[in-house]
């Protein structure tokens, strides 16, 4: 295979974007039905929520993996290589595997109905998952539920970590309606984990189950968690106790997210679909890794990088950068899409920073600076405008002293960006 090759299939998938955001199962339907339906006979558990699906799934992945099952984990968005989207026990698809299954589905696309990026790369999922003999397929659903792409699936567990506002003008402007889509991975008689709190959105949740004979699961109720320091968990499930859980992933939403992998875990052995011991448990958890989220960057001066894309991930860093870390100064990057709660997100951050430094992503749906500028009202004096990336971070390095701290956040597409400058030396 030359790279010449595999740099045509990319141009291929990602020509698919112009089809935008198709809400609806038919057209990966019939995909996956002229691949034979491989999607059929996977073992899944399925993951939404607004904030840490992808966190929860890599800990999934990382703890089966260790119990030596063949696992497959399907996420989005990647940060840097496309591969990152497809992993077989916690590594990356090579490139090699990527065409192969590539040239699989292409072969039986209707070009009269044209999939979009999203249905060709869940159809090479299920169908690489299939092909590679995977005894547990984790898939994490890639907005909403009810209607995404990943939802032909029928699987053994589901989990909703939580729901906020975002993708409002596609999920809905209320929590209700934001909750009903998500709810719409409830299967029949399938087990639910939440750690959805707030009352509207729960009492969707409910109702969902309920109709379906789909037992639930809440994390504060039949799943406990406490928290024991920076990184560490005591969990209390049903059945299960572990304590002083460790977890290299940074904030206090991380530990909650580990609980609700243990919860969905701890269902599955109770059905009697695996067995675990708490050394599999631990260690996986201690080997989770799951790049972009409060990741280390830089040590002098230190960086820190968070895909920090919607409010209330704004809310979890700043939660962690006033309880997990110390800092003279803090020097924000900021690079955000357009379709977010722009005024929100900045103000949040502007409380805490000490200098906001704005930027552009080169992705399309990128905020412009001039217009985040506009919204930063009092702030105003505190943050200047750097259009490129790479000089933006160069900027921040040549303001930061060895006690101060940047944080580079606002989108995954942008920290995908800046670990791209970091792989070609800052």
């Amino acid at each position: 295979m030359g790279s010449e090759s595999y740099d045509k299939a990319l141009s291929y998938l990602y020509d698919l974007q112009k089809y935008g955001i198709k809400f609806g199962l038919s057209s990966t339907s019939n995909l996956l039905a002229r691949l034979g339906n491989p999607q059929v006979n996977l073992k899944a558990i399925h993951v939404a929520g607004t904030n840490g699906k992808g966190s929860t799934a890599a800990m999934l992945s990382a703890i089966l993996t260790r119990m030596g099952m063949q696992v497959g984990l399907y996420t989005s968005p990647h940060l840097v290589k496309f591969n990152e989207r497809f992993r077989i026990n916690d590594q990356d698809v090579d490139d090699r595997g990527i065409m192969d299954v590539f040239l699989q589905v292409r072969e039986v696309v209707d070009d009269r109905e044209p999939p979009t990026f999203f249905e060709m790369t869940t159809a090479m999922a299920f169908s690489l998952f299939a092909e590679r003999g995977v005894e547990w397929a984790i898939l994490e659903v890639g907005m909403g539920g009810r209607l995404d792409a990943t939802n032909v699936i029928h699987p053994q567990v589901t989990i909703i970590n939580n729901v906020a506002f975002d993708h409002q003008e596609f999920l809905g402007f209320t929590l209700g309606r934001i909750a009903r889509e998500k709810a719409g991975i409830i299967k029949q008689g399938v087990p639910l984990i939440t750690a959805v709190k707030q009352p509207a959105a729960l009492a969707v949740i409910k109702e969902r189950c309920l109709a379906l004979n789909a037992p639930c699961y809440r994390v504060g109720q039949q799943i406990k968690v406490r928290f024991r320091g920076k990184g560490c968990f005591s969990y209390k499930g049903p059945k299960w106790r572990l304590e002083n859980v460790q977890l290299p992933l940074a904030g206090r939403h991380q530990l909650l997210n580990g609980a609700t992998a243990l919860g969905a875990l701890e269902v599955l052995e109770h059905l009697g679909q695996l067995h675990s011991t708490s050394a599999q448990i631990q260690e996986g958890l201690r080997k989770t890794r799951w790049p972009g989220r409060l990741e280390w960057f830089s040590e002098n001066p230190p960086i820190l990088l968070d895909g920090a894309h919607n409010s209330a991930g704004i809310v979890s860093l700043c939660r962690a950068l006033q309880e997990e870390y110390t800092f003279k100064r803090l020097i924000i990057v900021l690079g955000i899409m357009a379709d977010k709660d722009l005024r929100g997100m900045l103000h949040k951050l502007a409380f805490l920073a000490d200098h906001i430094i704005l930027t552009r992503p080169r992705y399309e749906r990128a905020a412009e600076p001039e217009s985040l500028r506009e919204m930063a009202g009092e702030f105003v004096s505190r943050i200047e405008l750097v259009r490129s990336v790479r000089q933006a971070l160069k900027r921040a390095m040549g303001l930061a002293t060895s006690e101060d701290l940047i944080v580079v956040t606002g989108s995954l597409y942008f920290i995908g960006e800046v670990k791209e400058i970091k792989e070609e030396q800052v």
